[in-house]
């Protein structure tokens, strides 16, 4: 499904006039994306569209309040803005409010915290090393160091422990329950954790940021039946901007009649100023853009994508975590190069133009900032029309690049890794493997023309 037909060279004209050094760095950023190919699961390319309303003339305007409730005049036409995309939100999602408001996904998943729980609360999540997000409790970020936060885990099959989180859930009674993850590849269970959150007493909150498009195109189960609160960003599998929105359920409602009030107002005072309405004007085409037929479609072929990716690293020898994948991204068990092999892996990659992301796996005998695997996702190379055909010969050039990485191992003296990593980026770098992968898919991504009218 091929987004890239319009013309805005005008708008780039004008940088290249007034700020020629900062023109050449977001052109030079354009030829990467161009020449590359882009697999880190949560990023995607919009549509021109969606890129023209985020550089339009709705940057200039000040609107803090909601449509209607604004502190500041002039705000007949961002009023109309806001509703139009809150209006497409409910209808898409299936469910009766939703605040487009959220600066992105971190400060939604605070707001949902702000509205519903106070410090010290006990909420849960999945443990940020199995798969989880930060927000969801991890003990370096603030929703972890203001509520006590009790983490569940997967199995040692990768798939969440269900069990585990029954026990943990009616022993410390949480008042928040999050289900939803950034680094898990199969289906989320929401129908078991609506059981789990009923038994305890608990709210519900769904992220699916990461599944959003995949959830209104009709490839994954969605939790509007299940969770109270929904979160999700805007800018992966939904393809839009770098924004986010907080959904609140018939079934939240029918809990706390109050939830939608608690929710607007912790976004608007509690957390946030003015809302950024050129992002608003995005997300408003991105979800007139996912409710068209083409989008199913769209939703399905990444799935499919991702499958055949996952198909074509197995059946070469690689260990991907669950075995499989049910979205949009596979997660790839790196520990027979050595622990923390995840950043020699990125880089060799990234070297050869493909863009993936180290990440955590269960059980990691490394740590975060040197962990044992890498996060690769298919909705990018979707976009640009990429098939299964295409996986298969990605699968290739990965597992070739890998082949690169064999004798390099991490040191145990944390001292010396910066150093050791520097010099591994140098060495791969003259790599004639490397070298002929980066040709390889320089070619495949010029058959895949990307915004082909952009650019001076």
């Amino acid at each position: 499904m091929h987004l890239f037909c319009g013309d805005i060279t005008t708008i780039l004209s004008e940088i290249k006039s007034k700020d020629p050094e900062l023109f050449g760095y977001i052109n030079s950023e354009l030829e990467r994306q161009r020449t590359g190919l882009e697999m880190i699961p949560s990023e995607n390319f919009t549509s021109e569209a969606v890129l023209q309303a985020c550089g339009s003339v709705l940057t200039n305007k000040y609107s803090e309040g909601y449509s209607g409730k604004r502190y500041y005049g002039g705000n007949e036409f961002i009023d109309s803005v806001e509703s139009l995309a809150v209006e497409r939100a409910k209808k898409l999602f299936g469910v009766p409010h939703a605040n487009v408001q959220p600066y992105s996904g971190s400060p939604a998943n605070f707001e949902v915290y702000l509205a519903l729980c106070k410090p010290g609360d006990v909420v849960m999540g999945l443990n940020l090393t199995d798969g989880g997000h930060l927000t969801h409790g991890w003990k370096t970020s603030a929703t972890g160091l203001i509520y006590k936060s009790v983490p569940y885990h997967v199995k040692k099959d990768g798939y969440t422990d269900i069990e585990e989180a029954r026990k943990l859930a009616i022993e410390n009674k949480p008042k928040l329950i999050w289900v939803g993850a950034t680094a898990y590849t199969r289906e989320f269970p929401f129908e078991e954790f609506a059981g789990i959150a009923d038994e305890c007493g608990a709210y519900l909150a769904a992220d699916i940021s990461h599944i959003a498009g995949l959830v209104v195109g009709g490839v994954h189960k969605s939790p509007k039946d299940y969770a109270h609160v929904i979160t999700t960003t805007t800018h992966k599998t939904l393809r839009g901007p770098r924004g986010a929105m907080i959904m609140v359920t018939e079934r939240g409602l029918k809990k706390d009649p109050g939830l939608s009030d608690k929710i607007d107002k912790a976004v608007f005072p509690g957390m946030q100023g003015g809302p950024h309405d050129h992002i608003v004007a995005g997300i408003a085409i991105a979800l007139l853009e996912a409710s068209k037929p083409e989008f199913k479609e769209y939703a399905a072929q990444i799935v499919r994508n991702s499958r055949a990716l996952a198909e074509g690293l197995m059946k070469r020898g690689q260990k991907l975590v669950t075995n499989g994948t049910d979205n949009h991204m596979v997660l790839m068990d790196l520990t027979q190069f050595g622990a923390g092999s995840g950043i020699f892996a990125q880089e060799a990659l990234e070297a050869s133009g493909i863009t993936v992301n180290k990440n955590t796996i269960p059980g990691d005998p490394s740590s975060p900032f040197y962990p044992s695997g890498i996060r690769l996702g298919t909705p990018a190379l979707t976009t640009r029309g990429m098939k299964e055909k295409e996986m298969e010969i990605i699968a290739g050039l990965i597992c070739g690049c890998l082949g690169e990485i064999k004798k390099y191992k991490l040191p145990a003296d944390k001292e010396q890794r910066a150093k050791y990593i520097g010099s591994f980026k140098t060495e791969i770098s003259a790599s004639e493997t490397i070298a002929e992968n980066r040709k390889k898919v320089a070619d495949m991504a010029s058959l895949f023309p990307l915004y082909p009218k952009m650019g001076l």
